[in-house]
């Protein structure tokens, strides 16, 4: 028979002093870990969107409101109202903006957006907004996380597939797991070089169409702006594909939508939009009535306000609602004194105008009528979106809620 061996005195010593080792070292790691800084407030599954209407309602009154400082537009994620203000990401009942559920964390938003079903959140870290979240919709859940080199004041753009980031120096693309795809631009911490066709280029807009990013550049050696469009999953996510490259036909150009193969620029003085086709070609250009100056500058953020439709996509030019055609992107009609590209409500086109939500035919753009809505004084852009029987208004930093 074997005897076990007798433990000694110091060898439970140690084991003690090991087992409280560890136990101060996972706290250590929790107290400075983003674990610690992290407030997550989840949802049952399950919930739904509430059924669009039929047709537009005979008027509209607040129904809720919230902060929401880190949106420029609505938020709307399956069955959930996003807003963001601070750190804080919350998800809304559209109905009667209850919460549903709720992510926070110790950093400052730089901005959401939506892709894929989920909540996209990206908070400020050190200089730039390097740390990405994906939110589930329904449940609040956290999907997928990743630290990238997004720039301060970057938005989201989708083209259902991937997520691309805006930015004066560089792009970033993301699938739906957060992995990147795609830099573009001056990328940090270079590992292999010469990959880059011009980092030395700055970015003044950007649009999305299925497979293809519009990149609008100013590069030194340019005598005017540059249009590229790229592939948002190359090969190699640090060497970009270019699908074509060219001059545009003046400086100071913004991109303003593209469908299918075509892109549509605007360009000041005289005030005109541009059409080019799948290899860069110039194909059409139309004048534009626009206040002087109106084009002066880039959009903010780098985006152009607009809203696709069935019928067009609906340009905000900042002071009216330019429709254009889906196929050939020309210029249709023209509703002036708007304040956003509005939304598509029950097959009608609503358009935020002073004092009110105007009523038009999507098609033909006239005009049906016009739902009064007092916003207390706010007279800023108003961006549209709806989700149910429920308008959606962000006004600056908060977002209503109208029924």
């Amino acid at each position: 028979m074997v005897r076990p061996e007798r433990r000694k005195k110091s060898d439970l010593v140690a084991v003690v002093l090991l087992v409280v080792g560890v136990l101060v070292a996972g706290t250590v790691i929790w107290w400075r870990g983003d674990a610690r800084a992290t407030t997550s407030q989840t949802a049952p599954a399950g919930v739904v969107a509430p059924a669009p209407p039929t047709s537009v309602p005979p008027s509209l009154a607040e129904v809720w409101r919230a902060p929401s400082g880190a949106t420029t537009s609505p938020v709307v994620v399956g069955p959930t109202v996003v807003t963001a203000h601070g750190g804080e990401v919350v998800g809304h009942d559209p109905v009667t903006g209850d919460v549903r559920w709720r992510y926070a964390r110790d950093l400052e938003l730089c901005t959401v957006g939506s892709a894929w079903e989920r909540a996209l959140a990206v908070y400020r870290k050190s200089r730039n907004c390097s740390e990405v979240t994906a939110l589930d919709g329904v449940t609040g859940e956290r999907a997928a996380q990743r630290n990238g080199d997004s720039e301060l004041g970057t938005r989201l753009l989708t083209d259902g597939v991937h997520v691309t980031t805006t930015g004066g120096e560089l792009v970033e693309v993301w699938r739906s797991d957060l992995v990147r795809t795609m830099q573009y631009g001056e990328v940090p911490a270079i590992v292999n070089p010469n990959k880059q066709p011009r980092p030395q280029c700055s970015y003044g807009s950007f649009a999305v169409a299925s497979n293809r990013i519009g990149v609008l550049e100013r590069c030194p050696e340019d005598p005017t702006d540059r249009l590229t469009v790229l592939r948002p999953n190359p090969k190699e996510s640090d060497q970009p594909e270019q699908i074509w490259t060219t001059l545009t036909a003046g400086r100071n150009a913004r991109i303003v939508a593209m469908s299918g193969e075509l892109v549509a620029v605007a360009l000041p003085d005289p005030a005109r939009l541009t059409v080019l086709d799948n290899g860069g070609r110039q194909i059409a250009e139309y004048p534009l009535s626009l206040p002087a100056g109106e084009l002066a500058g880039d959009p903010p953020g780098r985006v152009v306000a607009t809203t696709a439709g069935t019928s067009a996509i609906y340009w905000f030019t900042g002071s009216r609602t330019i429709a254009l055609s889906p196929t050939d992107l020309r210029p249709l009609w023209t509703v002036e004194n708007t304040l956003g590209p509005g939304t598509i409500l029950a097959g009608r086109l609503m358009l935020p105008v002073s004092g009110g939500l105007a009523v038009h035919d999507a098609a033909s753009g006239a005009r049906l009528g016009v739902l009064p809505v007092d916003r207390a004084g706010y007279t800023g852009p108003v961006s549209v979106a709806s989700l149910g029987p429920v308008l959606l208004e962000q006004r600056g930093d908060t977002l209503v809620a109208l029924r």
